[in-house]
């Protein structure tokens, strides 16, 4: 059976009873809420929940649970020539949902940002017969084994001739974004690059939920990791966090008044 932990999405296979602690939560980018750990069954979450999808452009959607469950983002399909691929994870995956990708063409890969979005991935993989890219720096964050899983190593990793992962680290040693060729270029950033509520600027944290900042040493790394990537648009975690042009610029601009902040 398998039951989610319902502050965070994480799914964990139990035999009787929930687990008492979620793994996830009790790190401290996460958080236990003040009421305790709660668990939820997946059959539970399917039935009180639907997926809104919402296209962006002919070959980019976003897929996103209504009401909010656990965490709330949102994933993304992008429809390549090779294949589609799933960025991110939310945890419902309802019959819906099935049949609308199977009606695209079904998933190649799924490749997700950080541990926070892994969810039930493993259920989306076995429906779709579809490979999981983790970056292997996160595997103690795998809290369900999967003969789906690849666990990737190193900096970059390319899934089609047009879409790459690029690790970045900073909010997880591992985390990781996609970075789409397509036009002027597409940044998929997670909320390892997180967009700031009027969408002209980014943020970078250890820690959102508990506001625990990035050394500027790791923030100017990740700035340079991502000197040399064109990327005009970037789409983060949540609903409106999306940056339309000039994204690069911006992020650039971002990691240098975060930098002269800490100084």
């Amino acid at each position: 059976m398998i039951t989610l932990c319902k502050a965070c999405g994480t799914s964990y296979e139990i035999a009787d009873s929930h687990p008492e602690h979620c793994k996830i939560c009790e790190d401290e980018r996460q958080y236990i809420p003040v009421s305790g750990q709660k668990w939820v069954d997946f059959d539970a979450v399917r039935a009180a929940h639907t997926n809104k999808w919402k296209q962006f452009e002919s070959n980019l959607f976003s897929i996103e649970s209504i009401p909010d469950f656990a965490i709330g983002q949102r994933a993304f399909i992008l429809r390549t020539p090779e294949g589609n691929i799933l960025w991110d994870c939310i945890a419902n995956l309802d019959d819906a949902t099935k049949t609308l990708i199977s009606a695209i063409g079904g998933l190649k890969a799924i490749a997700i940002s950080h541990p926070h979005y892994y969810t039930t991935m493993q259920d989306w993989a076995a429906e779709f017969d579809a490979p999981i890219y983790l970056h292997a720096s996160d595997s103690k964050w795998i809290m369900r084994d999967s003969p789906y899983i690849t666990r990737w190593e190193g900096d970059t990793l390319k899934l089609t001739a047009d879409v790459s992962l690029i690790r970045l680290g900073g909010h997880f040693a591992g985390g990781s974004v996609l970075h789409w060729t397509r036009g002027e270029g597409v940044l998929l950033s997670g909320d390892i690059i997180q967009v700031t509520p009027g969408a002209n600027a980014v943020s970078f944290m250890w820690s959102y939920p508990n506001m625990l900042p990035l050394s500027a040493a790791t923030v100017s790394d990740i700035t340079h990791r991502l000197s040399h990537v064109k990327f005009a648009q970037l789409y983060g975690a949540f609903e409106g966090k999306d940056i339309t042009k000039n994204a690069d610029e911006i992020v650039r601009r971002s990691g240098e008044k975060y930098i002269a902040c800490l100084e």
